[in-house]
């Protein structure tokens, strides 16, 4: 009896052993819930710790680490600590850092169809530029086939509107002729201000307070907050509020690095991105507010174009468009008139 009782007792372990196997014992590093994985992400960009943008990629961080639950740590680095906006770009191409702020102008070396953002007087209000820049259909449009280049694009930021300063006055497309102006470094933008007359040059964000002050230049375009945390203002005597072109940023991730993460964690970034933007976007509008008066009260003259002027540059700069159209690419051209125009109705 002992016998029979102890093979039964055999069994029901084999038995027992072999249901919870189930075809052999589980690591127990597979054993783990796929929400105690952790990440983390460096995000690098080329602004100052006080400007708009990082205080948006702080929210970033903040809302990030808090939809994962801690799951995804974000470090930043921001005023170039990693590199300039290129290198940061090249970094996240070969997934040497996970994500970056990079200026749209700047990421078109690498993809040219993003110049369509810097088209001089393409966006005719703020407003209008976010419902574009924001549409699933012009992010797909323009990120999608940066896939294959190594980027993911997850959405588009802002610096804002662009004016022009100057030692002059600045009120009619003659008065740019022959003045020396630093652009960044774009075939596009080099053919703005070709388009006005004025002899452009390409020097590095970072000199051109110097370049101003010691006379290489004439004059400089950047938004209100550029102008004022850099203090070109102080090297210049005359600015013309224009709002000839915008300066959009994108934050980008390193596609090497972005299939690795699994599903809710992409959501959660995206979801964390769009509130970031919003934020980044008002943080901006606010402290615009006070840029003018702050040039103005250096006793830098301020001159704000009206309707019939502004006309009068989009006229002279507007051929700049079908210029590159082919640079850009028709589809993304004629698609991009279509939201403005849909936007503005």
């Amino acid at each position: 009896m002992k016998k029979v009782l102890s093979l039964i007792m055999a069994l029901l372990l084999t038995v027992a052993v072999t249901g919870c196997g189930s075809g052999g014992e589980v690591p127990a590093e597979d054993q783990q819930s796929e929400s105690s994985e952790t990440y983390t992400i460096q995000l690098a960009h080329g602004m100052m710790e006080d400007t708009p943008q990082h205080k948006g990629a702080e929210e970033f961080k903040r809302l990030v680490e808090e939809k994962t639950d801690g799951r995804v740590e974000v470090s930043l680095f921001p005023a170039g600590q990693l590199g300039s906006d290129v290198e940061i770009a090249e970094m996240l191409q070969t997934g040497g850092i996970e994500a970056g702020i990079v200026p749209t102008a700047k990421l078109s070396g690498f993809y040219a169809p993003l110049q369509v953002i810097d088209l001089p007087f393409l966006f005719p209000t703020k407003e209008v530029t976010y419902e574009v820049l924001d549409s699933a259909e012009f992010k797909s449009m323009l990120f999608g086939p940066m896939e294959e280049l190594g980027f993911k694009g997850i959405n588009f930021w802002e610096s804002g509107f662009k004016q022009f300063t100057a030692n002059k006055e600045l009120k009619t497309p003659d008065d740019f002729k022959g003045v020396k102006f630093r652009v960044m470094e774009s075939p596009l933008l080099i053919a703005q201000f070709e388009a006005l007359g004025a002899n452009p040059l390409s020097i590095d964000f970072s000199e051109t307070y110097n370049s101003l002050q010691q006379g290489a230049c004439d004059g400089q375009e950047n938004p209100l907050n550029s102008i004022v945390n850099m203090k070109f203002y102080e090297v210049q005597t005359n600015m013309t509020i224009s709002n000839h072109g915008y300066l959009a940023y994108a934050l980008m991730f390193s596609k090497q690095y972005w299939d690795t993460l699994p599903e809710d964690i992409q959501t959660a970034i995206i979801e964390a991105a769009d509130e970031a933007v919003v934020m980044e976007r008002q943080f901006n509008a606010e402290e615009e507010v006070g840029y003018v008066q702050t040039i103005e009260d250096y006793g830098t003259e301020v001159y704000t174009l009206n309707d019939e002027e502004i006309a009068a540059f989009s006229e002279v700069m507007r051929p700049v468009h079908e210029e590159f159209r082919d640079v850009i690419g028709s589809d993304v051209l004629d698609t991009t008139y279509q939201l403005v125009e849909e936007a503005t109705a």
